[in-house]
C-alpha cells in the first residue's frame, strides 16, 4: 500500500499530470474546433456530447457506477525518479520504508534504476481519482507499476485502463438534453381533457464521448441513444397514455406534436388529469431512458447499463367552465 502521496510529474503525451493521484484537467482545441479535455491520464473528446443549459449526467439504472479511480500511464523512468527521490531524501516516510522503496525501484543502479534502460519502451502507471470524489475514490492504492509498450496492464489490478475501462469512464462524461416535455394545451390543461406530450426530436438524438490514452494507443466511445420517456403526472388522480406511462421511441421521436382537430383524440404520449390543481400545480415528472453501448480499440465493444435523466415541471389543471345560455 502507498504510504504517501506521489508528487507532480511532468505531463507527457496527454497524461494530464499526476498530482497526488488526483485529476488535472487541460483543454485543447483542434483545427476543426472540437475540444478534447485531458483528465487523469485520459483524454475525453466531448465534441459529440449533449449541449445547452439544461444538459445533465445520466444515472445508471442499476447499482453499477463508473470507476471512481483508475490506473493509467503517468511517469517515464526519469519522471518517477525525480518524483520519488525527493520524498526519500526528506525522510518523511521513515528509513525502513525508504530503503524498501529504493530496493523496489533499483534506485542505486544509475543505468537500470527505475527501468531507465527501458526508456521509450513503456511507462510507470499510477492511480488517478475522479475529482468529485465519489465512493471508492480511495481504493486505487497500488504502488506505481511498470507496463511495457504493447502489453496489457496486470490482470489483477482493477480499473487499469483498457478499452472497456475507458468506455466506463466515458459513460461518466456523457451529458444528455434536459427532459422538459412540450405539452398541449401549453399554458394550462383542463380536467378530463387529454394532454399531448412530446420531446423535441432535434434535441433528442444519440450523443457520445470518446476516451483515449494516446501514449498507449487505445480508445473507446460510449454512445447514449434515447429509448423511452416515462411520465409521472404528480397526482394519483390522473391517467397516462399509454397506461404504463412509458412512451417508447417511434420513428426516431418520442410522442407526437399536437395538431389542430385532435383535441378529443388519444395521444400516443400524454396524460389526462381527473381533477383540478386548484390554486397550485401538479409536479409532472418526465424521465428519459438512454440505452448506452460502446466500441473500442481492437473491435471491442458491448453494452453498458441504461442511463436515465429527468426533470420536473409544474402543470396547471383547470376545471372546464360550463356556459349557461
Amino acid at each position: 500500500m502507498v504510504c504517501c502521496a506521489v508528487g507532480p510529474a511532468h505531463a507527457e503525451k496527454g497524461f494530464g499530470g499526476g498530482t497526488d493521484g488526483q485529476t488535472e484537467q487541460r483543454a485543447d482545441t483542434g483545427d476543426d474546433g472540437t475540444v478534447s479535455v485531458t483528465v487523469g491520464g485520459v483524454v475525453f473528446d466531448r465534441s459529440k456530447n449533449g449541449s445547452g443549459g439544461s444538459v445533465g449526467a445520466v444515472t445508471s439504472s442499476t447499482s453499477w457506477s463508473p470507476p471512481a479511480c483508475w490506473y493509467a500511464p503517468k511517469y517515464t523512468p526519469k519522471e518517477l525518479q525525480e518524483t520519488l527521490e525527493p520524498i526519500w531524501e526528506a525522510e518523511s516516510t521513515g528509513y525502513e520504508w525508504d530503503a524498501e522503496q529504493r530496493e523496489k525501484y533499483n534506485a542505486k543502479d544509475e543505468e537500470k534504476g527505475f527501468n531507465k534502460d527501458k526508456t521509450g519502451k513503456g511507462y510507470w502507471w499510477d492511480s488517478y481519482v475522479d475529482k468529485s470524489y465519489p465512493p471508492g475514490w480511495d481504493e486505487c492504492d497500488e504502488d506505481p507499476f511498470w507496463v511495457d509498450t504493447g502489453d496489457a496492464p496486470p490482470a489483477d489490478i482493477e480499473n487499469a485502463v483498457t478499452p472497456e475501462v475507458l468506455a466506463e469512464l466515458a459513460y461518466a462524461e456523457i451529458r444528455v438534453p434536459g427532459t422538459e416535455v412540450t405539452l398541449a394545451p401549453a399554458e394550462a390543461t383542463k380536467v378530463n381533457l387529454p394532454t399531448w406530450a412530446w420531446l423535441n426530436g432535434a434535441e433528442f438524438k444519440p450523443v457520445s464521448v470518446t476516451a483515449s490514452v494516446e501514449a498507449i494507443g487505445i480508445e473507446a466511445t460510449a454512445t447514449a441513444e434515447p429509448m423511452s420517456l416515462q411520465i409521472k403526472p404528480g397526482t394519483p388522480d390522473a391517467e397516462t397514455y399509454p397506461a404504463s406511462g412509458v412512451c417508447e421511441i417511434t420513428d426516431g421521436r418520442i410522442g407526437a406534436p399536437y395538431e389542430k382537430g385532435k383535441a378529443d383524440s388519444t395521444p400516443p404520449c400524454g396524460v389526462k388529469y381527473l381533477r383540478s390543481s386548484g390554486d397550485g400545480t401538479f409536479p409532472l415528472q418526465a424521465t428519459v431512458t438512454w440505452a448506452i453501448h460502446w466500441t473500442g480499440t481492437g473491435g471491442a465493444g458491448g453494452d453498458l447499463p441504461d442511463g436515465a435523466f429527468g426533470a420536473t415541471q409544474d402543470v396547471v389543471v383547470q376545471e372546464i367552465q360550463a356556459i349557461n345560455r
